[in-house]
C-alpha cells in the first residue's frame, strides 16, 4: 500500500532514481540553474537544499556525507567553498522554482530550478 508515500518515482527503480537525484544535483551546482520537468524540479528542491545546509556546518564529517551523496569531488568543493558561504546567514529557502511553458513533444510541464 501506499500511504502517505510523498516521493515520486518516475517510473525507476530506486537504483536508477538516486542516479537521477545526483546527476540533476551536481548539474544545478556546476551550472547554477537548470531545465527540466516540474515533477524533477520539485523532487531536486529538498535534496539540493539539504546538501547546501550540510555543507553550512564545513566540517569534515559533513563533507564526506556531501561526497557520497554528490559522488563528485568538484561539486563538492564548488558547494562548500562558494555556495555555502554565500548562504551562512539564510536559514533556508536556497532554491526558486520558476515554471515554463510546456514541451512540445509530449507537453510535459517544464520547469528551471535555480540558486536564489
Amino acid at each position: 500500500m501506499r500511504h502517505h508515500s510523498v516521493k515520486r518515482k518516475f517510473g525507476l527503480e530506486k537504483d536508477q532514481r538516486n542516479a537521477l537525484m545526483r546527476s540533476l544535483a551536481r548539474n544545478l551546482i556546476n551550472e547554477t540553474k537548470i531545465k527540466t520537468t516540474l515533477a524533477k524540479a520539485k523532487e531536486l528542491r529538498p535534496y539540493v537544499e539539504k546538501l547546501v545546509t550540510k555543507a553550512k556546518s564545513g566540517t569534515l564529517s559533513s563533507r564526506r556525507v556531501v561526497i557520497s551523496k554528490l559522488d563528485g569531488e568538484k561539486e563538492t568543493k564548488v558547494l562548500f567553498d562558494t555556495l555555502a558561504k554565500k548562504y551562512m546567514d539564510r536559514k533556508g529557502g536556497y532554491t526558486r522554482i520558476i515554471k515554463l511553458s510546456p514541451r512540445k513533444i509530449d507537453a510535459a510541464p517544464m520547469a528551471m530550478i535555480e540558486f536564489v
